[in-house]
């Protein structure tokens, strides 16, 4: 009898069906999809996440991550811009410092 191994990814959309909420699972299966190679599913997971919980900011720092690997700089620039507004917490000020020093690496480019 064949076992059937359950993946990461699995487990994460059971739990986001059982908690549609839950920012940090939503968060996992993004960075879960990006690992998988399923880049489009990881930035339509991180959108809808930022969607639910603007606060999440590693989300941003992740989408613009992608993003910036994707060669879409504008949208690379867009989402940082938007993580660093909303990263007003002292519990934020390091996700904001490296969104704005990979900001300003993708304003110096040509």
């Amino acid at each position: 009898m064949a076992t059937k191994t359950i993946t990461r990814i699995e487990v994460l959309k059971k739990s986001l069906a059982e908690d549609p909420n839950d920012s940090f699972s939503r968060y996992a299966l993004a960075l879960e999809y990006d690992s998988a190679g399923e880049t489009q599913l990881a930035i339509a997971t991180l959108l809808e996440l930022i969607e639910r919980n603007a606060k999440y900011i590693p989300a941003y720092h992740q989408l613009g991550k992608i993003y910036s690997r994707q060669n879409q700089s504008q949208e690379a620039k867009t989402i940082y811009r938007r993580g660093i507004e909303t990263a007003t917490s002292p519990d934020d000020f390091h996700e904001r410092k490296e969104m704005e020093e990979e900001l300003e690496e993708l304003e110096d480019e040509w």
